[in-house]
Parts: structure tokens; sequence; C-alpha cells
């Protein structure tokens, strides 16, 4: 899943930021200020950055404009976040090369439904999703294709959806809930057991990697197979 570095000196926001990223499977990395996060994407590059412009250091706009002034990170997606809702501070953020804005107080289904707009039209992002290959098991996550020893396997939406869900948990236990929210997002008839019945499918369909997909009892499932 994608990288997302969220920037925001309120501690508040910041957490829960976090805790609802994490819940829609992003892998996140918080920081109170834009030094430590500018420091930190020479070692680690995101794929998307969640910016407030009222920094204590260095504002967004500024940071912003760093970023964009550089080839290693001027294709990296900015969302600007701020208390600001004036027409020349949006105009200001756009014209350095932000990507969208979002005034605070904000809905968090907007900003995900935002953040995933952006990283689908992302040239950066689309980059990184490109064959997935454990030994013999083959994932081409653009063509919805799925192939074992070259022959493909045939899988629902929800199915292919699940799989790479499981698989770029990175080993990581995820819960029903994350499940449910990533698989069947606004689906709201949908129930704990649904979930165990496309795992017990999805298994039967990847035959031996089956066995990858392990239940941890209380938490949730995660994939974990030996390449």
């Amino acid at each position: 899943m994608a990288l997302i570095y969220v920037v925001e000196d309120d501690e508040d926001i910041n957490e829960l930021l976090v805790y609802n990223l994490k819940r829609e499977g992003f892998s996140v990395k918080s920081f109170l200020s834009s030094k430590t996060a500018y420091e930190n994407i020479s070692l680690d590059q995101p794929d998307l950055i969640i910016l407030d412009i009222m920094l204590p250091d260095m504002d967004g706009l500024e940071f912003c404009k760093l970023l964009k002034s550089s080839r290693e990170t001027e294709d990296i997606p900015i969302i600007m976040l701020t208390a600001k809702s004036t027409e020349i501070d949006k105009i200001v953020g756009l014209e350095l090369g932000a990507d969208d804005y979002v005034t605070k107080p904000f809905s968090l289904r907007e900003l995900l439904a935002r953040i995933k707009t952006v990283l689908k039209r992302s040239k950066r992002f689309s980059k990184k999703e490109k064959i997935i290959r454990i030994n013999d098991l083959e994932i081409n996550p653009s063509k919805i294709d799925v192939r074992i020893n070259g022959n493909r396997i045939e899988l629902t939406a929800k199915e292919f959806k699940l799989l790479l869900l499981l698989i770029n948990g990175d080993g990581n236990v995820l819960t029903r809930e994350q499940i449910l929210s990533s698989v069947w997002e606004n689906d709201l008839d949908v129930y704990d057991r649904t979930i165990d019945v496309h795992i017990k499918k999805l298994r039967d369909k990847l035959g031996k990697y089956g066995k990858c997909i392990k239940t941890v009892r209380g938490s949730g499932y995660k994939w974990e197979c030996g390449e």
C-alpha cells in the first residue's frame, strides 16, 4: 500500500489522521514539523504527503516549494491541510505544486476520498504497482490478473482486492474492521462471516498458496509465505 507522510503539528489531528489512514490499510509516518519530515524523505520517500500550512519551523508553503523544486521529490503528491480558508491561500498552494487542498475542520471520509483520487493519478504511485512475484505465484495489479505457474486463477473483484490487501500488509495482522473498510468500503450489509467465506474461497483457489493466509485468532488475518 501507499506510504503517506502526515506533517501536522496539532498532535490530536495528527493522531486522528494516522489512526484512520492505518485503518484504511495505508503505511503512515507522522511528523510534528516540516524539518523532521524533510530529513526523512531522503531515507524513505512517501507516495503522498498530507501537509499542514501552519507549522512551527518551516511553513507548509515553503516546504511544498522546496519539494517541488527538486527533481528527486517534485512528483510526490501533496494535499495541503490548513485552517486558512481564503481563496488566495488556496491559489498560492496550488501554484506551488500542491495537488489538492482541504480546509479544517474537514470530513475524514472526504479526505480519504481525495487521497485515493490523488494516488490514482500519481505517476509515482502507478510506477510502484508492478507485477508481484512469489515463487511461481504472479499477480498483476493493473490487469487484475493472478497466475500460478502460468495458469490463470479466476478471482472475483473482492477476492482480488482481499489478496492484494493481505500481501501488501507486509506480514502485519489485518483486523476484520480493516478488511471490511478496505475491501467492502461503504457496503453496510457485510458481516464478519462474509470475510470468513471469502477467505476460505480465496484459500481454495490459491491452492498451495492458500496456506500463506494465516488466521490470527481473536485478531484477524495476515499473509505469511516463504518465498
